[in-house]
């Protein structure tokens, strides 16, 4: 199983014979220390891999010209810094190989491997330089990490442990006890290149030829957003009526951060969303998130500017756009109950820390030290307010408002939740691509700096939270999602590959930039809009969601859910029509959602001269004590003239007490490979391979049963519960 760690369960035909000594198409970078592109001139049983200077290269694989780098699997720009025969440890049985270090990547080419015609740009032995977050020399005398600063290698290592981010274990043991020159290079060279690439190196990602572009579709099957007929076609799916793209942004002179187009109310002008994005923190004023069927809109917008002065316009633009036609309108402080970037980053650390192989944590106190982490805490809470956000917008017709101070983070959380809880469509795996590209990639979720990729102090991996919270629902829910867990490992394993940007940039300004998409065409929106110019091309670079060129047909079609109920599909949900169980909501009514409670607004600008300000001059009224229950278990926390409604259909509410909440196993110990056994199979030999170690599991555990468990009639599954 593939996902297991990428590379524990290997599939390698035997090599039938020796292929003839030859030159790889080596090509020497002058220098002390000469680099060379790939291949190199060397032996091919020394290093066994993509032959790139024999024949005529390689099939293009889904009618795409990747170019002859591509083909052969070297990255455009990458270059081989050094390499090491070894013996990949860690396995049963064990892989003898070649570690190879280049400036972009580590990865380790068993011996007799090529790399798949089908998947030219990444495989499963790859381990790119900026998801290095430890490194370790190991000999017969010494131990030394090579990340820390200062830490130089004295001695020649026998083997090397490369610790990922993304939990996996990369450990290779050198021939003949490391006493060769080769290993002491290679050890130094992933040790360097991994500090260069610490210090800001971006790569520039695969760029896709014009011709290869233009065959075909020429269209992704999920939608960039990043030209106004995405959008266009965005709203009407979602059946928006009400709103309208805006292109103010186009030239990114509103805000660098914001994508180029967004969904601004139909009554609005385009010089008054000017003039009240002004007037949030960092430009990013409300706009729509997501339209719900029942007719509420879920908003999102940055923290008010305080320091600025608006004049009585301003505020009343700033107003009625976040009103967005509604009566009702929530204004929900997204940060309340939910932890700071700093607590995900320490709590994802400890995390990572006591799951690798080697944790000095005691077997019997490991759980409590899973507690400590707050990890799980932290999913907790996002799953519990994402269910009070999803009742708020399924109960009433209104307008409920993410504010967030950047709007960057917490806000694209929530908003991913929500409409994962309340929208069946957002459940399939196209829906949900499409909800990422929408809510994290389009809303400039600075993914580079999170993930740690500039080695900035604002490191926090808001966007794997996001993904665990995403696998708790499809725990507890496994017939309402098309996708598997599958899916969401190779989606998370995906965030720091080098051969696309998606991941690799903090706004769709610098995305852009990059892929040279500002120099293709300005297009101006019109309701109906326009084809752009023939022969032209807005992105040239393949996204995280071409996976034909990463994972094999095999492993794409693990990415489905086999246990999906297709009666789930939004084809058979209710109409989009304004459907029963939505009520309205009371005359001019303004609330605040905080700390699990809704509480009476006076008025929704913080600016005194606000046209709708009351008899009360406080903004707020004082702020109530965090509330035990949820929103759902208040009757739907709102006043009781209203009423209660009943449960809307489609609308998953998720537990999140106590055991309710799991350990992604799968994910964060992929780097103990025996504990990946006996976790789920998707085939009939791996079903087998599971009932057998399942039998093996439950032959240790019964002979443990005491006399008084046996009085007490306790069957299998209550032991083999008790032995996980």
């Amino acid at each position: 199983m593939w996902w297991g760690g990428r590379g524990q369960s290997f599939n390698i035909a035997p090599q039938k014979e020796e292929p003839e000594k030859g030159t790889l198409g080596a090509e020497v970078i002058p220098g002390p220390r000469a680099a060379v592109t790939w291949g190199l001139t060397l032996c091919p049983s020394q290093l066994s891999g993509p032959k790139s200077a024999q024949g005529s290269g390689m099939p293009e694989p889904r009618s795409r010209q990747l170019g002859n780098s591509q083909a052969s699997g070297r990255l455009p720009g990458e270059k081989i810094l050094a390499w090491a025969p070894g013996v990949r440890k860690g396995l049963e049985p064990e892989l003898p190989g070649t570690l190879v270090c280049t400036n972009l990547r580590v990865t380790f080419q068993p011996r007799g491997w090529q790399r798949s015609q089908d998947t030219p740009l990444s495989s499963e032995y790859d381990f790119a330089l900026v998801n290095i977050a430890q490194l370790e020399a190991v000999s017969s005398l010494s131990r030394v990490q090579l990340l820390r600063p200062g830490s130089l290698l004295k001695f020649v290592p026998e083997e090397i442990l490369i610790h990922g981010r993304d939990f996996r274990l990369l450990r290779v043991g050198f021939e003949a006890g490391g006493l060769g020159p080769q290993a002491f290079q290679v050890t130094t060279a992933i040790a360097q290149a991994r500090a260069r690439s610490s210090r800001g190196q971006q790569y520039t990602g695969v760029t896709l030829s014009k011709a290869g572009q233009s065959s075909g579709s020429g269209k992704p099957p999920v939608p960039l957003l990043e030209t106004s007929e995405d959008w266009e076609t965005e709203r009407k799916k979602q059946g928006a009526r009400s709103w309208r793209v805006s292109t103010i942004n186009e030239r990114f002179d509103v805000a660098t951060s914001l994508s180029r187009y967004f969904w601004v109310p139909n009554r609005t002008l385009d010089s008054e969303v000017r003039r009240a994005f002004a007037h949030f923190h960092q430009g990013r004023g409300p706009r729509l998130s997501w339209h719900h069927p029942g007719g509420s809109d879920l908003l999102r917008c940055g923290g008010f500017y305080t320091a600025s002065d608006p004049n009585k316009e301003d505020v009343r633009a700033v107003e009625s756009m976040l009103q967005a036609g509604h009566s009702d309108v929530v204004l929900v402080e997204t940060m309340d109950e939910l932890p700071g970037l700093a607590d995900v980053q320490l709590a994802h650390l400890r995390l990572r820390s006591l799951c690798l192989p080697d944790s000095s944590v005691a077997e019997d106190k490991w759980l409590s030290a899973l507690e400590g982490t707050r990890w799980l805490d932290y999913v907790r809470s996002c799953l519990r307010k994402a269910s009070d956000i999803s009742v708020l917008v399924t109960s009433r017709v209104r307008s409920v408002v993410l504010q967030e101070r950047g709007d960057r983070d917490f806000n694209g959380l929530l908003s991913s939740l929500v409409q994962l809880l309340s929208a069946p469509e957002a459940r399939t795996l196209l829906g949900f691509q499409s909800l990422v590209q929408r809510e994290w990639v389009a809303a400039g979720h600075p993914f580079l700096t999170r993930l740690g990729g500039t080695g900035a102090s604002e490191e926090a991996p808001v966007f794997l939270l996001f993904l665990d919270c995403a696998w708790q629902l499809l725990q507890q829910f496994p017939a309402e999602f098309e996708f598997s867990e599958f899916f969401l490992l190779a989606l998370h394993d995906s965030v720091r590959v080098p051969d696309t940007i998606t991941f690799l940039r903090d706004t769709p300004w610098e995305r852009g930039k990059q892929s040279g998409q500002f120099k293709s065409y300005t297009q101006v929106y019109t309701p109906g809009y326009s084809q752009p110019p023939a022969g032209s091309c807005v992105n040239l670079q393949p996204s995280v969601w071409d996976w034909d060129l990463r994972y094999s047909n095999e492993q794409i079609r693990q990415f489905y859910n086999p246990g999906y109920d297709p009666e789930h599909h939004p084809d058979s949900w209710h109409p989009r029509q304004q459907p029963t169980f939505m009520v309205p909501g009371s005359p001019s009514s303004m609330w605040l959602f905080s700390r699990g409670v809704l509480t009476p607004l006076n008025q929704l600008c913080p600016w005194r001269d606000s046209p709708s300000l009351m008899a009360v001059s406080s903004r707020w009224l004082p702020r109530p004590a965090i509330s035990s229950e949820s929103l759902a278990d208040q009757e739907w926390g709102l006043p009781s003239h209203w009423g209660a409604c009943p449960l809307p259909m489609g609308l998953l509410l998720p537990g999140y007490l106590g055991p309710q909440i799991r350990f992604w196993r799968r994910c964060y110990l992929r780097g103990r490979p025996e504990v990946q056994m006996g976790l789920s199979a998707s085939t009939i030999s791996g079903l087998q391979d599971e009932l057998s170690h399942l039998q093996e599991l439950l032959k240790k555990w019964t002979p443990r049963i005491s006399p008084e468990d046996h009085s007490k009639k306790r069957d299998p599954n209550t032991i083999l519960s008790q032995s996980c």
